[in-house]
C-alpha cells in the first residue's frame, strides 16, 4: 500500500537480484490497493491505513519499542468503521502478496528452465535421472507407471475462508501480473495496470465473507472451480511432460510404444465433497447425487468445448490426405450431411462425436448445452467408448503424416477422457463406525436376530456378522418403520449403487470407516453393503463380490497402535480374503494425521504413523496383499501435514510401492491449485516423490540396518516423553480448556460461515469432541501454532539428561537429522512452524483469559516449552536462525509479519469488544464482521499454517 505513483520498471528474470521482480510486483499491487482504498474510502482512511502500515513495518524491522506503543495506540483509537476498513486493507494485501509470490515462483522456475541447468529437485525429470543413475531400468520405470495409482483427494473442511468470487478475481489478477513479464509497449503496460486496478477494485467491492452458512452444494461448486482453473488442462499436460521425460531418460526402440497410449491413467482425482458424512448431518444421498451430477456436467462441458474446437481445427480434406476406414465409418454415423464437408471426414466424425456427447450430457440431466448439435446422436454408454472414438482419429492421423495435428488438442483430450471419464473424480463415502453399529443394532433387533448387538463382546459380534453375511435373506424389511438415521444410511448406500450404474464404476469405489477400532467395524459395513445390493454373496458358498472397497481409517494414537493387528485379523477371515483377491489382491488403509496430532501431539503423531505404516507393510507382505496407504494429511504442519514431496520421500521403506492417496484440505487447495502453473508443479511433485520413494533402491547393508534400528529406538523414547508433555498440558491441566476457548478465536471461528460441517462433533466444550481442523486453525490465528511443535523441547531436554554421555546423545540426534529423511522432514516442518510463531502477539491473545492466575500459569508453560523447542532445534541443526536453509521463505515470512501484526492486534481488540457485548446482550454485527475479516486476512497471510 505504498504511496508512490510512479509505475515501477520491470526487472528481467536474469536480473542480478533474482527477487527484484517479486518486490516490484508487491509494490505495484500495494500501490494499486492504496489507490483503490483512497478512491473508495477517502484520503483520511487511506492515511490511517498508511500510518499503521509504516508504524508496523518500523516496529518489525527495527524492533522499535516506541513504534510498538504507537501501533497499539493507533489501533485502539480506531472507530468501528475505520476498523473494518483497516482490517479489509491488510487482509487484501495478504491476498495480493500471495498472488505476487506465486507469480515469482513460476518466474524463477521458467528462468531455471531457460538457463538449461539440470533438472530441479522435485521434478519428475530429476527423479528419473536419480533412478537411472541408481541402475533402475526403463522397463521397471514403465511398469511402475502401468501399475501406479496416485490420487490427490479434495476435501471440504471448515477452514477454507475463500469465496469463489474472490478466487475468480484473484485468478485474473494473477494472469495479468504474469503478462507483465512479456515484452510490452508503454501503452500495453498502461492498459495492463488499468486492468489490474479494475480487478483490485472488484476485490474491494466484493464481500470477503459469506453472510449465510456455506452449504455442501457451495463446497461442491467451489471445488469444481479448481478443475476448470487447473486440473482439466494441467493434468493431461503433465502426462505429456512425463512421457517425454521417460522417453528422453529411457529411450525405447522405434515402434516399441504408442506415444498417446503408452501409459494408463496413473494420476486420478478423488473427492470427499458430498460423500463425507462423518459428523456432517448435511451430507446425504441427495448430496452424493448432486456431487456426481455437477462433476459430470463439468467434465462433459469441457469435452464439448474441446470437441467443438477440434472440429474447427481438423479441416483435413480427403483430397489431400487419406483417412482410415474407421474414421470414414464414424463420419457416416454423423448427423452432418452438408455437401460442403463431404471431403472433411475428421470434421464430420467430430460433429457426430459432439452430438453423442450432447446426448450423453442430457441423459445425465444437463439442460443447458451451450452449442446446439447439428443433429441427434446416441448417448455414449460409457466414457471408454468416447475414448475409443478419439483413438480412431489419433490412429488415422498418426498413420497418415498427421502427428503434428494430434498433439495440440486431440492427444490432451484423449488423455483427459481416460483420466476423468464421465464422473470427473472418484467420490469417496465416509461415515463413523458408531453410526454403522447403531444402524445394524436396529436392523438385527427388528429382524429378531439379536436384541442387543451393541452390547455383545467383540468375538460374538464377529461371529454374528459372519453368520449373517452368509445367509440368503436380508435383515431389512420394507414393512417395518425404522429410525431416520437407519433409513438415511440405507438410502445413501442404495444411491451409491445407482450412481455407479449411471456414471461408471470409478464414480464411487471406496467406503471409509472413521474411528475404526475393531474387526467388527469393517464387517458391519460389508453387511450393510449386502443389505443394499453393493455386496453380492455367491449362492451356497462363503464367497462374494463387492462393489466398494471397505477402508478402515485409524485416527487416534491408540487406533494407530492397533492398526496392524486389526488388519491381520481381518485378512485372516476367508470371506474377506476372497473379496480382497477380487480387488486384485490390493487393500487400502487410511491413516488420520489431524486427529492423531490433536490426540498425541506433533512428534508422537508423526512417529506413531511411521510405526503403524511399518507394521502394516509386514502384515500385508505376510498375507500376500498389496498395501495402498491413504494419507489423511491435514495439509498444514499443525494438522499433521507439510510439504507433500518431502513427506512422501520420508515414508518408511515399502509403504509407497506406486500406490498412494492423500487428502488436500481446506485453504491448502487454493494455495496449491488456484494457479495453473503452480498446480501442475504440485501434481508433478506428487508423481516425482511417489516414483522415487517406490523405485529408489534403499541401502540394505547391515551397518545401515543397525543405524536405522538405533534411530528408531531413540524416536520411541523421544515420542514417549513428548506425548507425556503434550497430554499433560492439553488434557491433564485443570483449566486448559477454558484457556483455549478464551485465548484463541475458536468461538468466533465456529460462528464463521466457512464450512458446512460443525466445528465440533458434539455440542460440548471438550477438546476431545472438537474437530482437529478448527483446533489447529485457532492456534494459527493467535500465532502460537502450538500443535506443530509443543512437546518436542521437553522430550529432547529430558532425553539428553537421561544419559551420562550428553555429547554422544547430541551426536546421535545430529546424525538422525543428517541421515534419516523421516527425522529431517519432521525438523524441517517444525522449523517452518516456529518461524511463523510469535510469542509477543500470542501474549496479547492470552490477555483475553479473565482468570489472571490461569493465564499466567499456562502461558508461562507455553513460553518455556517454546524456548526449549527452539533451543533443541538449534542444538540439533546447528542453525540459530529459523529457515536458515530456505532464505526465500524466511524473507517472505519476515516481510509478511509487518502486515499481519495489525490484523492480530485488531482481532484481539475486536474479540474483547464482541465478548463483552455478548455478555451484555448487545452484539454489534460490525464488530463481528471485523473479527471474521481478520480471520480471513490472517489465514491468507500465514498461508500454509492456518
Amino acid at each position: 500500500m505504498a504511496k508512490q505513483l510512479k509505475t515501477p520498471v520491470r526487472a528481467t528474470p536474469a536480473s542480478t537480484n533474482k527477487d527484484a521482480p517479486l518486490k516490484e510486483d508487491i509494490r505495484l499491487l500495494g500501490r494499486l490497493l492504496g489507490d483503490v482504498l483512497r478512491d473508495q474510502q477517502g484520503e483520511a482512511v487511506f492515511q490511517v491505513v498508511e500510518t499503521i502500515r509504516q508504524t508496523a513495518v518500523r516496529f518489525r524491522r527495527e524492533a522499535d519499542v516506541q513504534a510498538g506503543a504507537e501501533l497499539n495506540k493507533l489501533l485502539k483509537k480506531l472507530t468501528k468503521e475505520q476498523t473494518i476498513s483497516v482490517v479489509r486493507a491488510f487482509s487484501y494485501f495478504s491476498h495480493l502478496a500471495n498472488i505476487a509470490e506465486d507469480q515469482h515462483h513460476n518466474r524463477r522456475r521458467r528462468a531455471h528452465l531457460l538457463a538449461g541447468s539440470e533438472a530441479q529437485q522435485g521434478s519428475v525429470a530429476y527423479a528419473l535421472e536419480k533412478l537411472h543413475g541408481a541402475g533402475v531400468t526403463g522397463a521397471t520405470v514403465r511398469k511402475f507407471f502401468k501399475d501406479a495409482l496416485i490420487a490427490p483427494v479434495l476435501t471440504a473442511h471448515p477452514t477454507e475462508v475463500q469465496r469463489k468470487s474472490i478466487l475468480d478475481a484473484e485468478h485474473e489478477i494473477a494472469r495479468l501480473l504474469a503478462a507483465r513479464d512479456l515484452p510490452m509497449t508503454a501503452k500495453e503496460r498502461a492498459e495492463n495496470i488499468e486492468r489490474i486496478h479494475a480487478r483490485v477494485t472488484t476485490l474491494w467491492q466484493t464481500r470477503l465473507l459469506r453472510y449465510t452458512k456455506l452449504t455442501v452444494e457451495d463446497e461442491i461448486n467451489n471445488a469444481l472451480s479448481y478443475y476448470r482453473m487447473t486440473f482439466l488442462r494441467e493434468l493431461p499436460a503433465l502426462y505429456e511432460d512425463i512421457e517425454g521425460e521417460i522417453s528422453e531418460q529411457f529411450p525405447q526402440r522405434s515402434g516399441a510404444g504408442n506415444t498417446y497410449r503408452d501409459l494408463p491413467s496413473y494420476v486420478q482425482m478423488g473427492s470427499w465433497i458430498g460423500g463425507d458424512r462423518d459428523g456432517n448431518p448435511n451430507v446425504n444421498a441427495g448430496t452424493m447425487q448432486l456431487a456426481l451430477a455437477r462433476q459430470s456436467t463439468t467434465i462433459l462441458d469441457f469435452y464439448l468445448e474441446e470437441v467443438h474446437a477440434l472440429g474447427a481445427e481438423l479441416s483435413v480434406s480427403t483430397f489431400l490426405a487419406g483417412v482410415s476406414p474407421e474414421v470414414t465409418a464414424l463420419a457416416e454415423l454423423s448427423p452432418d450431411t452438408s455437401p460442403h464437408r463431404a471431403d472433411e471426414q475428421y470434421r464430420r466424425a467430430l460433429i457426430g462425436i459432439y452430438a453423442r456427447l450432447a446426448a450423453t450430457a442430457r441423459a445425465f440431466g444437463a439442460t443447458n448445452i451451450l452449442r446446439q448439435e447439428v443433429g441427434p446422436g446416441k448417448p455414449y454408454p460409457n466414457a471408454a467408448e468416447f475414448s475409443a472414438d478419439l483413438l480412431v482419429l489419433v490412429d488415422s492421423l498418426k498413420a497418415r503424416h498427421g502427428d503434428a495435428l494430434i498433439k495440440p488438442r486431440l492427444a490432451t483430450l484423449l488423455r483427459a477422457s481416460e483420466i476423468f471419464g464421465f464422473h470427473l473424480a472418484t467420490l469417496d463415502m465416509r461415515q463413523s463406525s458408531d453410526v454403522h453399529e447403531r444402524v445394524l443394532s436396529e436392523l438385527l433387533n427388528c429382524a429378531q436376530v439379536e436384541p442387543a448387538y451393541a452390547a455383545l463382546p467383540e468375538d460374538k459380534k464377529v461371529e454374528l456378522l459372519l453368520a449373517e453375511l452368509n445367509k440368503p435373506r436380508l435383515l431389512y424389511s420394507p414393512y417395518i418403520d425404522y429410525s431416520d438415521e437407519t433409513n438415511s444410511e440405507l438410502t445413501i448406500l442404495r444411491a451409491a449403487h445407482e450412481i455407479r450404474q449411471r456414471y461408471g464404476s470409478r464414480a464411487i469405489r471406496n467406503y471409509i470407516i472413521s474411528h475404526t477400532e475393531t474387526v467388527s467395524d469393517l464387517l458391519e459395513v460389508l453387511l450393510l453393503q449386502r443389505e443394499t445390493g453393493l455386496l453380492r454373496m455367491d449362492s451356497g458358498t462363503t464367497t462374494g463380490s463387492g462393489e466398494l472397497m471397505v477402508i478402515p481409517l485409524f485416527e487416534t494414537i491408540p487406533d494407530l497402535r492397533l492398526a496392524a493387528t486389526i488388519m491381520e485379523q481381518v485378512m485372516a477371515i476367508p470371506l474377506v480374503r476372497k473379496l480382497i483377491a477380487k480387488q486384485g489382491d490390493l487393500q487400502e488403509v487410511m491413516l488420520g494425521y489431524s486427529d492423531s496430532n490433536k490426540d498425541g501431539g506433533f512428534l508422537t503423531s508423526n512417529w506413531e504413523l511411521y510405526k503403524a505404516e511399518t507394521q502394516l507393510v509386514q502384515v500385508f507382505n505376510k498375507a500376500g496383499v498389496k498395501l495402498r496407504l491413504f494419507h489423511g494429511r491435514g495439509g498444514t504442519v499443525g494438522r499433521g501435514g507439510g510439504p507433500s514431496y518431502e513427506a512422501i520421500l520420508a515414508q518408511p521403506a515399502g509403504t509407497v510401492n506406486g500406490q498412494i492417496r492423500l487428502t488436500e484440505q481446506g485453504e491448502i487447495i487454493a494455495s496449491k491449485f488456484s494457479n495453473p502453473e503452480i498446480g501442475r508443479r504440485n501434481l508433478a511433485l506428487l508423481v516425482a516423490a511417489t516414483l522415487e520413494a517406490s523405485l529408489m533402491p534403499a541401502p540394505s547393508d547391515s551397518k545401515h540396518t543397525k543405524k536405522l534400528a538405533e534411530f528408531e529406538n531413540v524416536m520411541n523414547e523421544l515420542s514417549e516423553l513428548a506425548y507425556k508433555a503434550y497430554r499433560n498440558l492439553v488434557y491433564e491441566t485443570t483449566g486448559f480448556t477454558d484457556y483455549f476457548f478464551s485465548a484463541t478465536p475458536i468461538a468466533e471461528i465456529s460462528e464463521l460461515n466457512i464450512g458446512s460441517r460443525p466445528a465440533s462433533r458434539k455440542a460440548t466444550r471438550r477438546i476431545e469432541d472438537l474437530r482437529a481442523i478448527p483446533w489447529g486453525f485457532s492456534w494459527g490465528q493467535c500465532r502460537l501454532l502450538l500443535p506443530g511443535w509443543y512437546g518436542f523441547g521437553s522430550a529432547i531436554e529430558q532425553w539428553l539428561a537421561q544419559g551420562e554421555n550428553k555429547a554422544k546423545r547430541v551426536a546421535t540426534l545430529r546424525a538422525m537429522s543428517a541421515e534419516w529423511p523421516f527425522f529431517a522432514t519432521l525438523l524441517s516442518n517444525m522449523d517452518m512452524v516456529l518461524s511463523k510463531t510469535d510469542l509477543a502477539v500470542a501474549s496479547r491473545y492470552s490477555e483475553m483469559v479473565v482468570d489472571k492466575k490461569l493465564r499466567n500459569s499456562i502461558f508461562k508453560r507455553i513460553v518455556a516449552e517454546h524456548e526449549r523447542t527452539s533451543a533443541s532445534l538449534t542444538l540439533i541443526t546447528g542453525r540459530k536462525e529459523r529457515l536458515a536453509n530456505n532464505p526465500l521463505l524466511a524473507r517472505s515470512i519476515k516481510n509478511r509479519f509487518a502486515y499481519l501484526d495489525p490484523l492480530n492486534h485488531l482481532q484481539v481488540e475486536l474479540i474483547k469488544r464482541h465478548r463483552t457485548a455478548m455478555r451484555d446482550g448487545k452484539v454489534d454485527d460490525r464488530v463481528r464482521r471485523g473479527i471474521h475479516l481478520s480471520i480471513n486476512g490472517i489465514a491468507a497471510g500465514l498461508r500454509n499454517t492456518g
